[in-house]
C-alpha cells in the first residue's frame, strides 16, 4: 500500500493539475490549497478504572465561501493534522462538484475505539464535542459521521451541543437517527451514489451494468452497501475484502450474506460460498469491470495501479488512489469516477437532512432516493461535459476544475477575497 503518500500533497497535486487549465491567481490559489482554520486540542478523559486519558484531536475548516463548513469526524489510530486537513478539502471540491451550497471541514480522533468501552467513548465524544462547540453550528460547521463514527456518536455531539447552547438545533450535526432529526436514505447514501455514478459511467463506455463484474475492496458501510445495490442492479460481485484480507468466487458472492459473515466473524475471510481467499492487493488487479475501492486513502499506488484490469474505478473511499496512481491508469485509459462526486451521496443526503432540520419538514426516503439520483446524473454527465469540451486528461481534473470554478464565483459574490 502506498500509505507513506501525504494525502494533503496528494490534495494540493490535484488543485495543481486543475489549475492549469484556470485562469488562477497564484494568491488565490494557494487559498484554494490551504485550510482557514485547524483546531488542534488534546482531550483528557476519565476512563472506567478511574485513571485519566488524552487523546488528540482535530477540526480543519477548510473553505467557507459556498457555505458552512461540512464534513465527518473520524475515529481512527491514523487520524492526522494532515489528514484532517486533505480530508476537509476534498469535502470543498466534493460539496462544490455536486453543487450543494456548503464548504468542507473534516475532524477526527487519534483513538482506536475498538479499545475503549461505549461509556469510555461516550465521555470521550462528549469532551471532543466541547471543544467543537464554540466553532460549530447549523450556520458555521456542520459535522457528520465517518470512519468509525455513527449515529451513536453523532447523537452525543447534538446532544452536548444543545445542553452547552441551551438550544434546539438539529441542524448542528448531520448523521443522526431519524428520532433525532436524521434523514431517511443516509445510511445507504454514499454507496447509492457510487452506485449510480458507475452506472452512468458504463452507460457513457456503451456497456451494461448487467452481468458486469464487479470487486470491492472495503467492506465497511459505503463498500458492503455498493455490493449490495449494485448486486441488485443485476451485476456480478465477485470479489470483497475487508482489512483482514478478501474473497472470490467466479460465479458471484452473495453481499448480504457476506456481510453477515463479517458482522458474525468480524471479517469476510472464511466466508463459506467464496472460492479461494484473495489479499486485497490481489483484489484491487482482478480482472473484472468494475472496481470499487472504499477502504482508506492510498489504497491504489502506482505499483498496484500497474496490475489494474477493471475497465471502469468508482472511489467510495476519499483519495483511494495517489497521483502517481492516477497517471499510471490514465495512460492504460481506465475511467475513473472521482471520489468527489462518487461518493457524494453522503455529503448530499447529508445536505438534505440538514435542509430538514431546518425546515422542520421529513421526507420520505423515496424522495430523498429521487433527489440524490437526479444530483449524481445531473453533475457526472457535467464533468462529461468539462472533461471533452476542455480536453482533459481525465474526469477527476474535470471534476476539479467545474469544482474550482464553483468556489472562485462564489468567493467573488461574496466579497471574501480582496
Amino acid at each position: 500500500m502506498g500509505s507513506d503518500v501525504n494525502p494533503f500533497e496528494s490534495l494540493q497535486e490535484q488543485i495543481d493539475e486543475a489549475a492549469e487549465y484556470l485562469d488562477v491567481d497564484e494568491g488565490m490559489l494557494e487559498r484554494l490549497k490551504n485550510p482557514e482554520r485547524i483546531l488542534e486540542t488534546n482531550l483528557s478523559v476519565e476512563m472506567d478504572d478511574g485513571s485519566i486519558e488524552v487523546f488528540r484531536a482535530y477540526r480543519s475548516q477548510f473553505n467557507g465561501d459556498r457555505g458552512p463548513y461540512k464534513g465527518g469526524i473520524r475515529y481512527h489510530p491514523q487520524v492526522s493534522r494532515d489528514e484532517v486537513k486533505a480530508l476537509s478539502g476534498w469535502m470543498v471540491y466534493k460539496t462544490a462538484t455536486v453543487g450543494i451550497p456548503l464548504g468542507g471541514g473534516k475532524g477526527g480522533i487519534v483513538i482506536d475505539p475498538d479499545d475503549y468501552s461505549e461509556d469510555e467513548l461516550e465521555r470521550i465524544t462528549r469532551a471532543f464535542a466541547k471543544e467543537l462547540t464554540p466553532i460549530i453550528g447549523e450556520d458555521r460547521d456542520v459535522p457528520a459521521p465517518d470512519v468509525n463514527t455513527g449515529q451513536r456518536e453523532m447523537n452525543w455531539i447534538k446532544d452536548t451541543y444543545e445542553t452547552l447552547e441551551n438550544t434546539t438545533e438539529p441542524g448542528v450535526i448531520t448523521g443522526k437517527d431519524i428520532s433525532s432529526g436524521g434523514s431517511a436514505g443516509r445510511v445507504e447514501a454514499t454507496g447509492r451514489s457510487t452506485v449510480i455514478a458507475a452506472r452512468e459511467a458504463f452507460d457513457y463506455l456503451d456497456k451494461e451494468v448487467e452481468g458486469a463484474t464487479v470487486a470491492v475492496q472495503g467492506y465497511g458501510n459505503a463498500g458492503w452497501l455498493s455490493a449490495k445495490l449494485i448486486d441488485e442492479m443485476g451485476a456480478n460481485v465477485v470479489a470483497v475484502s475487508d482489512s483482514s484480507g478478501g474473497v472470490y468466487s467466479e460465479d458471484g458472492l452473495d453481499p448480504v450474506a457476506a456481510k453477515d459473515h463479517k458482522r458474525e466473524t468480524g471479517s469476510v475471510v472464511g466466508y463459506h460460498e467464496a472460492d479461494e481467499e484473495v489479499s486485497n492487493d490481489e483484489l484491487l488487479q482482478l480482472d473484472v469491470d468494475l472496481l470499487i475501492p472504499a477502504a482508506l486513502e492510498n489504497a491504489i499506488d502506482e505499483e498496484i495501479a500497474e496490475g489494474v484490469q477493471a475497465d471502469v474505478i468508482s472511489e467510495a473511499a476519499n483519495g483511494p488512489i495517489t497521483p502517481k496512481g492516477d497517471d499510471v491508469l490514465e495512460d492504460k485509459d481506465v475511467i475513473i469516477v472521482p471520489d468527489i462526486l462518487a461518493n457524494a451521496g453522503g455529503v448530499t443526503v447529508s445536505y438534505f437532512e440538514w435542509v430538514q432540520n431546518r425546515q422542520r419538514f421529513y421526507w420520505d426516503e423515496e424522495r430523498v432516493n429521487e433527489e440524490l439520483e437526479d444530483i449524481t446524473v445531473e453533475q457526472f454527465w457535467n464533468l462529461v461535459d468539462a472533461y471533452e469540451e476542455h480536453d482533459l486528461p481525465s474526469l477527476r481534473v474535470a471534476a476539479y476544475v467545474v469544482a474550482i470554478r464553483r468556489v472562485l464565483d462564489a468567493a467573488e459574490q461574496a466579497g471574501t477575497w480582496p
